[in-house]
């Protein structure tokens, strides 16, 4: 992975940090919605709401279509499939590492 991979991984791992931007992403998993309608099961306000699509859309996460006076918002699959297949090079390892644990433990439970 060269920087700009890295630079980007940074900043989707970053804007997924937070609670109520991977509620939003959640919601737009289940296809495009509005600001407002984004903004409906938070108790905060619609510049909030923007604020955190504005950081899903800079790591690009979020596509925001302006149509009329409503903006539209769109879930970008590739930066989470970037994290996943980031991710599951360590999940190998990890399981690896309890899979050895685990023989490890049971070789001693035999041995008492």
């Amino acid at each position: 992975m060269n920087a700009t991979d890295m630079t980007h991984l940074d900043a989707t791992f970053s804007a997924l940090s937070d609670s109520t931007r991977r509620a939003i992403v959640a919601r737009l998993s289940d296809g495009e919605a509005s600001l407002s309608e984004l903004a409906e099961p938070f108790e905060m306000s619609l510049t909030a709401v923007s604020k955190h699509l504005k950081v899903l859309s800079d790591a690009g996460l979020v596509e925001i279509e302006k149509r009329g006076r409503t903006r539209h918002c769109r879930l970008q699959g590739a930066p989470i499939k970037e994290a996943v297949d980031w991710l599951s090079k360590y999940e190998a390892f990890w399981l690896d590492r309890f899979d050895a644990l685990a023989r490890h433990l049971a070789k001693e439970d035999n041995d008492k």
